[in-house]
């Protein structure tokens, strides 16, 4: 792989502030975000994001190519976490297997958005019908997640009560109305519904400060990262190679499946880098609620102190590079 790829992906100025927010704790600086302005940074970013891929949609429409590309996108989030969590068990127990498996199944919305940012910054063109597939893609690893803690507690002695205590109506309400799901679909709706003339209302607040914004966001999350780091040295060898090599793993799956399927390069991108991200909000949510059993120690930095530094820093262009010799 070119190096010049990975300059270019870590020169973009909201990746150089994440690692500033890194550095910020590990040179141990008072440097802080308030806390309402973080939950209004992530708001923004999934209503712009948002937008903008209703926007897209509305001009193109749905057709048998987007149609194949968003059931490529729940495929690999229904599969994803099935093989992971047997993958997990050589380790893990059952219920920390699950919340793991579904982490990695789900997708984290802010590495495709830095995705979708590399692509317009080397002129890489890509569908708006994208930003439907990962909202589709959000769901499906928390239900895959919480069937499997069902099915293989029934070895532990406390079955009765996780039967008991399973409230499947909660549980499909968490998985498909959570926060960002919600707001995603949302705002995807309301860009299809005014097209042309609503995003051009919207583009000075959702577009050109867009950037701007997820700069402040990926220096708040190199700000959490970075704590996170020091819980890494509990959770042993087996998970952080884990927390790499599975990534990598997934969205060589996803690659081949839109080379055979014939997506675009930049859609193919997209939903590799969609398939070898990890939730860190959805899903640890869902998580918490559903699985109380499962430690959010180990799920948690797995995901935001490992696979997303790697994701937004080595993942993208190495994604790409791949995509690249591929689709030529």
């Amino acid at each position: 792989m070119s190096i010049d790829l990975i300059i270019q992906n870590i020169l973009n100025p909201p990746i150089l502030f994440f690692f500033l927010g890194m550095l910020a704790v590990f040179f141990k600086s008072d440097l802080s975000i308030p806390q309402p302005l973080p939950k209004l940074f992530s708001l923004y970013l999934l209503i712009a994001i948002g937008l903008h891929g209703g926007y897209e949609l509305s001009k193109s429409g749905l057709d048998i190519y987007i149609f194949k590309a968003l059931l490529l996108a729940v495929f690999m989030a229904t599969l994803v976490p099935i093989y992971s969590y047997f993958i997990l068990r050589i380790k893990l127990d059952n219920y920390n297997a699950v919340a793991v498996a579904a982490t990695y199944g789900s997708i984290s919305a802010v590495t495709f958005i830095t995705g979708v940012t590399y692509l317009q910054t080397i002129g890489v063109e890509y569908g708006g019908y994208m930003v439907a597939a990962m909202t589709l893609m959000e769901s499906p690893a928390i239900v895959m997640g919480l069937v499997f803690a069902a099915i293989f507690a029934k070895g532990s002695s406390n079955d009765d009560d996780v039967k008991k205590s399973t409230d499947w109506k909660e549980i499909l309400r968490e998985a498909f109305l959570n926060p960002s799901v919600y707001l995603l679909i949302g705002a995807l709706i309301i860009g299809i519904l005014t097209g042309q003339k609503g995003w051009d209302s919207m583009e000075p607040l959702f577009g050109s400060l867009f950037k701007g914004m997820l700069a402040f966001f990926l220096l708040d999350m190199g700000l959490v990262a970075a704590k996170r780091i020091y819980e890494l040295k509990k959770l042993g060898i087996f998970l952080i190679i884990f927390a790499i090599a599975m990534p990598i793993f997934n969205a060589s799956v996803a690659m081949g499946l839109a080379y055979f399927f014939e997506l675009s390069k930049g859609d193919a991108f997209l939903l590799a880098l969609l398939s070898g991200s990890a939730s860190y909000i959805a899903v640890p949510a869902a998580m918490r609620l559903s699985v109380p059993e499962a430690n959010p120690g180990i799920y948690l930095p797995l995901s935001l102190a490992v696979t997303f530094p790697f994701n937004i820093s080595l993942g993208i262009p190495l994604y790409y590079f791949f995509i690249n010799m591929l689709w030529g």
